[in-house]
């Protein structure tokens, strides 16, 4: 694969199969119809999640057979989105699932939670030195819920980056050559749709630097849900016509059965630019762990996460954007094409 003909290179780095699809279906489909090259690196195989249908149920409570049906799943979401470099990271299995923040699976020694975060970043650079993307999605330093493996996967991509483009790092079996991420992003949800859409969980409309409009890949964004058969149901148009205010469609449910739309519009945060806090106040990815607080680790929508990390900003000199406006393209500010 030739790197340096100018082509845009997107990674994914997503927690369990389905959050690709959740949280950055529409965006990965629309990049993927235009032609970028899409990367997705997923950390475990969902060994915990809860099995919804009821014709599944044999799954519940076997981690190893859940976790391999799991792996048919997000393959048949990456069709539907466009995805032909999905990947393990350290392979099928190299961590676990590590549950809900505060429940016993949070101390196994394999889970992701607790894996080491040098290793897995050093696997993760080996990827990014392959690939060579000059764009990173994962989530910011709360997970966005406060899910552990969501907060890992953040640590490990901010040092992954970090170890890309050390020229003392050697990635085994992979290019010799550093490797400098252009632009990484947490995915995000701004309150004020969060409102309109009855979603729980958000951050500060300000703290949003970017909004993807991937509502004409609704439709590959809701197969690949619907792929994710154990883990998600979809329904028709949500009630009210809620979802085509909020830039979606269809709706879904979790485990929990709360009904939320499928939207076509996803919102980003940048979280560093050329390695470095972009303009405008947002920080780089951090150096240290963080711990999320409440019970649960989630955070409801009546509190705004926590800006320790994520400072509130105006998007003044934000690249790719004027003061105060949204960039609408991942690459905006980049020399790809």
């Amino acid at each position: 694969m030739d790197h340096q003909d100018g082509a845009r290179r997107l990674l994914l780095v997503h927690a369990h199969p389905d959050d690709e699809s959740i949280g950055t279906g529409a965006t990965i489909a629309r990049y993927a119809a235009e032609g970028a090259r899409v990367t997705l690196v997923t950390c475990t195989l969902g060994e915990l999640g809860e099995v919804i249908p009821p014709d599944l149920a044999c799954l519940a409570g076997d981690g190893d057979r859940l976790g391999a049906h799991r792996i048919t799943e997000l393959a048949a979401a990456c069709a539907a989105l466009g995805v032909t470099d999905q990947r393990f990271l350290g392979g099928p299995g190299r961590w676990r699932d590590s549950g809900m923040m505060g429940l016993p699976a949070n101390d196994s020694p394999d889970c992701f939670w607790r894996a080491d975060v040098p290793a897995a970043a050093a696997e993760l650079a080996g990827i990014l030195r392959e690939v060579r993307p000059q764009v990173l999605v994962s989530y910011d330093e709360n997970g966005f819920y406060g899910h552990p493996d969501h907060i890992q996967a953040h640590r490990v991509a901010g040092a992954a980056i970090r170890l890309a483009a050390s020229q003392a790092h050697a990635s085994p079996g992979g290019p010799a050559g550093p490797w400098q991420v252009a632009k990484f992003y947490a995915t995000a949800m701004p309150r004020s749709v969060a409102a309109a859409a009855g979603l729980p969980y958000w951050v500060p409309d300000g703290q949003v630097t970017t909004e993807i409009d991937g509502t004409g890949y609704l439709a590959a964004k809701t197969a690949a849900m619907r792929a994710h058969a154990t883990q998600i149901a979809v329904k028709g148009d949500s009630a009210g016509g809620m979802g085509r205010r909020a830039g979606g469609g269809a709706s879904f449910a979790l485990a929990d059965g709360r009904w939320q739309p499928i939207m076509g519009r996803e919102f980003y945060t940048l979280l560093a630019w050329g390695g470095t806090a972009p303009p405008g106040g947002h920080p780089r990815a951090p150096d240290g762990p963080g711990t999320p607080r409440g019970a649960d680790g989630a955070w409801p929508a009546s509190r705004q996460a926590p800006s320790r990390e994520l400072a509130r900003a105006s998007g003044a000199g934000l690249p790719g954007a004027g003061p105060g406006i949204r960039e609408r393209d991942l690459f905006a500010g980049l020399d790809v094409c």
